[in-house]
């Protein structure tokens, strides 16, 4: 569960944000400011993942805040939602790393837009821990991607499903060190051989895996499949530690 904070002086806006918030799963409201001391205060008790940020509060606006949040609370990401569309109020919000900016009044496909944007960019920082071009790439660059990826879908050959193939990818990218055989992957994806098979064989044509022959006691020799780059990856690992 994602802790989620509201800084925003009309408690009537708070209200309409706090029941959008209760729509998503994965989200915790739990706790509301009405002025930026309140903001700071509830900030310094840790509880709070992402606090949504109101600009015109009574004491202080919220874009003078960016500074002192980032200092103080660095691993507290922010969304603002303010009426504020001023050039400097949102060249602050980006200088700061604001995760999203909505303009009041926010409807609630656009909140809930923004929310999941925010829980899956956590979600895939958090499941990495090494990062390359193709991972910072899909940070900072999610709407090319996305476009490169239909355009890829579209071209897709007969027999290839988009969805089947990112798991036979994800397969292949869990077992680097040993590889997969055909019937090895059929068995992971619930298929049969045949179609693990040709899978394997398209991200072969497309650069993405290769195939190795390995000899084992007896019988013949198995077709093992690999995912290009790891064993690039296990050296430049190796170099690391000494």
């Amino acid at each position: 569960m994602i802790n989620v904070a509201i800084a925003e002086d009309d408690f009537r806006v708070a209200h309409i944000h706090e029941q959008f918030l209760d729509k998503l799963e994965g989200i915790r409201m739990v706790d509301k400011a009405l002025n930026a001391t309140q903001a700071m205060e509830l900030l310094a008790k840790g509880k709070t993942d992402l606090i949504l940020l109101d600009n015109y509060m009574p004491d202080e606006c919220g874009a003078s805040l960016l500074p002192a949040i980032r200092e103080r609370f660095p691993e507290v990401d922010i969304i603002m939602i303010t009426a504020a569309a001023d050039k400097e109020v949102v060249e602050a919000a980006l200088h700061y790393g604001v995760m999203d900016y909505l303009i009041k009044p926010v409807t609630f496909e656009r909140f809930q837009h923004a929310i999941r944007n925010y829980l899956e960019k956590r979600a895939f920082i958090k499941q990495n821990e090494a990062y390359n071009q193709t991972i910072i790439d899909q940070l900072f660059h999610p709407t090319e991607l996305k476009a490169s990826k239909k355009e890829e879908c579209d071209s897709l050959p007969k027999g290839i499903d988009q969805l089947t193939l990112g798991k036979v990818e994800e397969l292949l990218q869990s077992n680097s060190g040993n590889g997969w055989t055909a019937e090895q992957m059929g068995e992971m994806m619930g298929a049969s051989r045949t179609t693990a098979r040709r899978y394997l064989e398209y991200l072969i044509s497309r650069g993405k895996a290769k195939a190795e022959l390995e000899y084992g006691m007896v019988g013949r020799p198995e077709r093992k499949y690999y995912k290009i780059g790891n064993e690039v990856n296990g050296r430049v690992k190796d170099f690391q530690k000494r």
